[in-house]
């Protein structure tokens, strides 16, 4: 296992990055007069979850570092309710959304054994 210098090394990171490209080819199914709706709300949730990944890690304190962790896994927990919202409108298909759905169920196992590891 190779060191970890900076939150762009944390497979956690790298997990978010990938959920928010693959929000973004999701986004494209759904109709054009969401787009400042439900479109808006699942790209902003998604890019959140690895932007406070980066973000606790800057704060270089472990307390605000969970802190943001869980602000991530909160955020995951939002697109994951907004993706749901979204098959239930049929503004997605079904391969979309299982797609997206694994790696959301990927990212937030994760995430809890991440912060389970840090808040010891």
């Amino acid at each position: 296992m190779s060191e970890i210098k900076t939150y762009k090394d944390l497979l956690i990171w790298q997990k978010g990055i990938e959920i928010v490209k693959e929000v973004y080819f999701l986004c494209k199914e759904i109709p054009n007069d969401e787009i400042f709706g439900l479109q808006s709300q699942i790209k902003r949730s998604s890019i959140s979850i690895p932007s406070n990944i980066a973000e606790g890690w800057g704060r270089n304190y472990t307390k605000n570092y969970l802190q943001f962790l869980r602000y991530s896994r909160g955020s995951l927990l939002e697109l994951e309710t907004q993706i749901i919202i979204a098959k239930e409108l049929n503004f997605i298909s079904t391969e979309s959304f299982n797609k997206i759905q694994d790696l959301i169920t990927e990212e937030s196992k994760m995430l809890n054994a991440f912060i389970k590891s840090i808040d010891k």
